[in-house]
Parts: C-alpha cells; structure tokens; sequence
C-alpha cells in the first residue's frame, strides 16, 4: 500500500510509521491498545484535507478513523488502516456580542479553557486537557458544572460534518436537523467527521469547590449519606464520590455559589470527622482548575451503568468490598468505583429529544481498573474478570444503561445500554448519511 498520491492530494502531512510526528498523531491514550498501529496518519490542516482524505480512503479501500485527542477507552481513534488526524484544526473564535463560540473539531480542552478566559463565558467542558471537542460533544459531554448547564451537546448549535461521499454539510436544528439530532449524543465515527462546532456560552460564575477524604471504615457511611446531598441539592451543585482500591473515599465537589452555602450543603458530611476538609470560594477558571484530572497513564478498562436513585446499603457495600478486593497491578492509579451527580439540568430535556437517552439518571457509577505493560498476562485477566463480576453484581441495584464516552468494549448489550429507545432512530441517519458504512468500527451504529 503506498500513501504517496493522498500525500500528493492534501495540504497537510502524511506520517508512515518511523517518521517523526507518528507516534504522536496515533498512540492512543489508553495503553490497552499500543499494539494497534495505523499503516499512516494524515494530518489535516483544513476541511478540504478532511474531505480528500475521506475520498483518497474510500477509493483506494483503505480504513479510516478520524481522531481528535486519541482518548478513546475503546481505542478507536486508532486502527491499522489511515488514521485522520484533527489536530490541526484548533481555532477558537468567540463573539462577544452573541457569545457564540465556534471551534475547530480537533480542538484540545486546554486551549479552549485558554481562549474562553479572556471572554469570562464557557459552557460544559472536560476536565482533562488533552481531551478533544469532538469526541466529547458526540457522545454527550458531561462536564462537572452539567448539572447546571446541561451537556456539551446540550450547548451546540450548529456543526460542520464531512460525510463518507466527501461532501461537507451543515447541521442544526433547522437544517439536516436529523443530523444534528444524532450529533448530540449519538457517538463519534458514525455519521462522519466533524470539522467545526458551535456552541452558545453563557457568563461564568462565581464558585467554591470542596475536597474531603475519609477512611475506609467510613465509606459506606460516607457514601449514604453523601448520595442524599446530591439528590435533594440545587442544581448549581455537583458532587462525585469515589472509593479507591489505595483505601480512600473522596468526596470532590464543585458548587456554583459560594463557600458559606457549600459548608450548608455538606453540613451532614462535615460532623464525619475527614482526614481532610478543604472547602473556599474560588473564581470559576480556578475551579476548572482545581477538578482538573489527573492520571498516571498506562492501560486500563472501565464500565458503567446509570441510577435514577441513591444506591440502597447493599449496593454501596457491594462496591465497597469489590474495591477492597481489588486484584491488584503495577499502575498507581489502582481500581476503584465512582458516582457521579447527575441529574438537574441534563434532565430537563426528554430521552429522545438528543441522542443521548440518559435524561432520568441521578448518578453514573462508573467503575474502572488500570495495569501497566509491565503486568504480566494473569493481572490483565485478574483486573477485567474482576470489572466484569463488579459491573454484574452491581447491575441489581443500577439501570442497564451506559456512557457512551466510557466506552466499553466488553459491553455485550451495548446498543441499548448506549442508545436507549433512540437506537432505532439512530439506525435510520447512519442508512440516510453513510449508507454503505463507511465509518465504521467494533461498536458502531
């Protein structure tokens, strides 16, 4: 297979493996998937590279995979064929008047946070800089602030698609409005390649975040306790619980008002006694900063099912002894399980009115594991039965729905757990948009 006459065709690079540059443009972020390496990258520095590259691939039957930040859990931004690199397209330009916000669709978490500061407007981001728009806005986006604001999705306004015929549409609720519809929510690397978005911003808002930590002989307490701050708070404030196999429960929270009505919210929490307790007032960008994740990297796995209700005290005893059993590997950031608060204005909207079906949920229980390539075979099978037994015992006390953006490739019933009672609909824009399914990959519609 040559790549001579695509690199003839673009206005961009063409990468083969060796050439300096590959290995950026196509190591994916999870680990688990080193071994997939893709025959060349291109990178794009416009849309007419995107719709060459899409051309020059159908033509010459060659796979292709677009890619923002590489952050798929599954893998998917890379594969053997021609990945499609997106990074290239990164402006970010905001109108004042209207507080519109168009970005490119390769653009990374932490410029965009960069270029909406001096304009003191945003709406509903990632907390990982190397994340892309794309895939966060395609699969729904929720952000730490969703209970207030919504989803990414839920902000969009219009988006620019190259389509697997080459040809460049554009979306929004008055135009190719079935596209539109499927962009929020329904997935990336289904319909086509999104070059641009555009989002409405609103002002920024004073915040507090708070941090506090327990022991291990607290959590199940904690975690009661905690679930019913989260279902009877006000929107503004959004929590995450988290119990991790190093035998710490976190509780990190960010609230859009101030410290004072933080510490009112926490006040049940607060008479625990934590090993730690910092709660204040922060500006919004500081907060951004504060929730900011961080990860030691490596492999991993994670999976997820949704609640409408606080878990009972046989649910979070399940997670609680799982995590204490964790099997173990090299990687610091170890096993655990998590409840994220959602609820509030994520579902102010109906199941079907996006594509994203989760509009009754009150937490997500995500649940996850990690190793290193310098963990032998067993471990890696160890820390997958061991998410596999967890995600099933803990399915009698959780709805079998997922989060289409914690990708899971273990998922037997994915479509419906993704999807929902939008699948069908789903099915018929990939027909009416990439008939002959071009885009395609292991889990996709």
């Amino acid at each position: 297979m040559t790549f001579e006459s695509l690199a003839a065709r673009v206005a961009g690079r063409v990468f083969l493996p060796g050439d300096d540059g590959f290995t950026a443009r196509s190591k994916p972020f999870n680990e688990r998937y080193a071994s997939t390496v893709p025959a060349a990258v291109v990178s794009a520095v416009g849309v007419e590279d995107v719709a060459t590259a899409i051309t020059w691939a159908r033509e010459n039957s060659v796979p292709l995979v677009a890619r923002g930040g590489g952050h798929s859990y599954a893998g998917t931004s890379v594969n053997t064929g021609l990945v499609l690199d997106l990074q290239g397209l990164d402006s970010v330009h905001v109108d004042p008047d209207t507080a519109l916000v168009t970005v490119g669709g390769g653009t990374r978490m932490k410029a965009l946070y960069e270029a909406l500061r001096p304009h003191d407007v945003t709406f509903p981001l990632g907390n990982s800089d190397e994340v892309a728009i794309g895939g966060l806005t395609l699969g729904g986006g929720v952000a730490a602030v969703s209970r207030a604001f919504g989803l990414t999705c839920d902000s969009l306004v219009s988006t620019d698609v190259v389509l697997a015929d080459g040809s460049s549409v554009t979306c929004s609720a008055t135009e190719n409005a079935d596209l539109f519809w499927a962009c929020r929510g329904g997935g990336g690397g289904n319909f086509g390649v999104n070059t641009s978005f555009t989002f409405q911003a609103r002002p920024v808002v004073a915040s507090a975040t708070c941090l506090m930590l327990w022991e291990w002989s607290d959590a199940i307490d904690v975690v009661l306790v905690a679930q019913e701050i989260q279902r009877t708070a006000p929107d503004a404030l959004s929590l995450r619980i988290g119990l991790t196999s190093n035998g710490m429960v976190s509780l990190i929270g960010w609230h859009l008002g101030s410290a004072d009505e933080l510490r009112v919210l926490l006040a049940p929490l607060l008479v625990s006694n934590p090993m730690r307790c910092d709660i204040a007032d922060r500006t919004y960008w500081e907060a951004v900063e504060y929730v900011h994740h961080e990860t030691a990297g490596g492999a991993f796995a994670g999976r997820t099912r949704t609640t409408s209700v606080p878990l009972p005290e046989e649910g979070v005893r399940t997670l609680v002894t799982a995590v204490s059993k964790w099997p173990g590997s090299s990687n610091p950031d170890g096993g655990g399980a998590a409840l994220f608060g959602w609820g509030g204005a994520i579902n102010a909207l109906d199941a079907t009115e996006s594509a994203f079906p989760h509009r009754e949920a009150l937490f997500l229980v995500s649940l996850d594991t990690s190793w290193t390539s310098s963990d032998g075979p067993q471990v890696v099978r160890d820390n997958l039965e061991w998410l596999t037994a967890l995600h099933e015992d803990i399915g009698e006390h959780t709805d079998d729905a997922s989060y289409l953006n914690f990708t899971d490739p273990d998922l037997a019933d994915w479509r419906q757990a993704y999807h929902g009672p939008n699948l069908a609909r789903l099915g018929e824009v990939k027909k009416r948009y990439d008939p002959d399914r071009f885009f395609t990959f292991s889990q996709a519609v």
